[in-house]
């Protein structure tokens, strides 16, 4: 009987092509070591067939040296076969997570929370235009940004200032700003992540978050500003890993729900583009269901591309098993066609309607003009960020003394610097305060005090940190004399609003990035006034 039924099974799997196997590479996106090709991307793109890549940080040394790194691997498609050339994406968002920016490679600008405390969209679509021309010079042609997530819940910890901020209409205004600036110079943004990350206090990297919201909720809030996006048709959409029993009927992750990706978004939300996943190798899907089923998952639910960045065995063994469910129909062959209609749409607007069109030479003066112009934009985009949170700042005079720049990591030698080419300059690093000796300040710190004619505090995060504001507190209660402070919160604008006792002058930067901290640091020293607005509800 056994025998019987196996060879039934046999008799009605499906045998895979060769053709079949490249239309299912279609349907990756992947990631890979080092600042060259890779054995591991070579037999992806050769014997997998895979047709998307996308780069990382650690992929990018600067752009000349990206423009051939692309080459290299468009050309390797080219000879293995594939009748379209890659489409090569990237994480950047500007800001914090800009990976292509570096002192070699891409210009810093803005991240969304930045840019919407300029109040200008013109400034956001201009600075995603600009970000655009210099990856289209490198080769890349698909920028996983805009976030279109509303920083709804301050404690959010992976979203934050990556978002517009916690009104829903501004944020699809600032998510279509970016989203045309990347289309002017020609690359293809992908809205994320759907469908929404805003209201949670999990990061999903580390855990599945759950979010108890119905859909009526989410048509008032998350959804506002896909439903811009989609209108406007931008050409991609990347779900995330997110929970929502409330309309799923159970704690399936977004990315991998057939409610969620072909109900929601496919049909009653009309979008016609490419739907690509979050990374499955993210906690939130690989701790429950491992990278490779969720890539099937993500599949049959109705996602184009799976993508999955950072390990070639799960790389592989989410092709082999997409393989295995076409074969016993789990998946069907005819639905990964169609959506492999729209894979080549995207390609043919972005990656180039021919293999002529990604093998261009690279073009040192055009990048060399454009980074000089980029650089000016950059700082004057910057320097209507920065936003005063409460009261005014004290006159702080390069003349009057050294400054005390405490911080409490060590990744501010930018905020050094910009001090450090005004005035004197002290800087300490701050630590939690011990429980015994109740919480006295460490000798350095008090000497230090005595000797300084303003201090500049700076919190990261300190809403989920307190022992910031504790020790602030305590500097508060030490310090003698009318010596100033100036809190700078460096990150989202949150840090002092649970401290009502606390009054002194504070301003925001929203990131850390050196043009931020400078930007700031500027307006300390009275060389122009704070014009952001602060774009969340405090």
């Amino acid at each position: 009987m056994h025998a019987q039924t196996q060879r039934f099974w046999n008799s009605v799997m499906t045998s895979l092509t060769s053709a079949d196997k490249r239309e299912i590479g279609q349907h990756f996106v992947f990631g890979f070591h080092g600042h060259e090709i890779s054995e591991d991307v070579k037999v992806l793109i050769r014997d997998y067939h895979v047709g998307n890549i996308i780069l990382m940080k650690r992929n990018v040394q600067d752009v000349k040296q990206v423009h051939r790194l692309v080459q290299s691997l468009q050309q390797l498609a080219k000879e293995s076969g594939h009748s379209r050339p890659l489409m090569i994406g990237i994480d950047q968002e500007n800001g914090l997570i800009s990976a292509f920016t570096s002192s070699t490679a891409g210009t810093q600008f803005p991240g969304a929370m930045a840019l919407a405390a300029t109040g200008s969209p013109e400034i956001a679509e201009e600075c995603s235009a600009a970000t655009a021309r210099e990856m289209k010079l490198a080769g890349i042609n698909w920028a996983y940004s805009p976030v279109a997530d509303v920083n709804s819940n301050p404690k959010n910890p992976v979203i934050g200032v990556r978002s517009f901020g916690d009104d829903p209409d501004e944020v699809a205004k600032y998510a279509s700003a970016v989203s045309r600036g990347l289309m002017q110079g020609g690359v293809a943004p992908c809205a994320k992540h759907f469908p929404g990350h805003g209201d949670t206090h999990i990061d999903s990297h580390l855990a599945l978050p759950v979010i108890e919201k119905t859909e009526d909720e989410l048509m008032e809030t998350e959804l506002v500003p896909f439903h811009i996006l989609v209108e406007s048709g931008i050409p991609t959409i990347m779900t995330g890993h997110m929970a929502l029993p409330l309309i799923t009927g159970d704690n399936t992750p977004c990315s991998l729900s057939t409610t969620i990706t072909t109900d929601l978004l496919r049909e009653k939300m009309g979008y016609g583009g490419v739907i690509v996943t979050d990374c499955l190798e993210m906690n939130a899907v690989a701790a429950s269901y491992t990278p490779q089923k969720g890539a099937v998952m993500a599949l049959q639910a109705g996602a184009d591309i799976a993508m999955i960045c950072h390990t070639m065995k799960v790389q592989r063994g989410a092709i082999e098993e997409t393989y295995a469910a076409v074969e016993n129909g789990s998946l069907s062959l005819e639905s990964l066609r169609k959506s492999g209609q729209r894979i080549a749409a995207l390609k043919f607007a972005y990656a180039g309607t021919s293999w002529a069109d990604v093998f261009e030479p690279f073009h040192e003066q055009a990048l060399a003009d454009l980074l000089i112009r980029n650089a000016h934009l950059s700082a004057e985009s910057y320097a209507v960020s920065t936003a005063s949170i409460r009261g005014t700042l004290p006159v702080v005079r390069k003349d009057d003394g050294p400054v005390l720049v405490m911080a409490p990591v060590m990744e501010y030698l930018a905020l050094e610097q910009s001090v450090a080419r005004r005035t004197n300059l002290r800087h300490l690093l701050y630590t939690p305060l011990p429980a015994h000796g109740r919480g006295q300040l460490p000798d350095e710190i008090s000497g230090a005090l005595r000797a300084t004619s303003a201090i500049i505090f700076v919190t990261r995060n300190a809403d989920r940190s307190g022992w910031q504001v504790d020790y602030l507190r305590r500097l508060l209660q030490e310090k003698r004399g009318a010596t100033p402070i100036i809190i700078l919160v460096s990150c989202a604008p949150y840090d002092v609003v649970g401290a009502p006792d606390i009054q002194e002058p504070c301003l925001a930067s929203f990131e850390y990035t050196p043009a931020a901290l400078e930007a700031a640091v500027a307006v300390i020293f009275g060389e122009r006034e704070a014009k952001g607005q602060v774009p969340v509800s405090l």
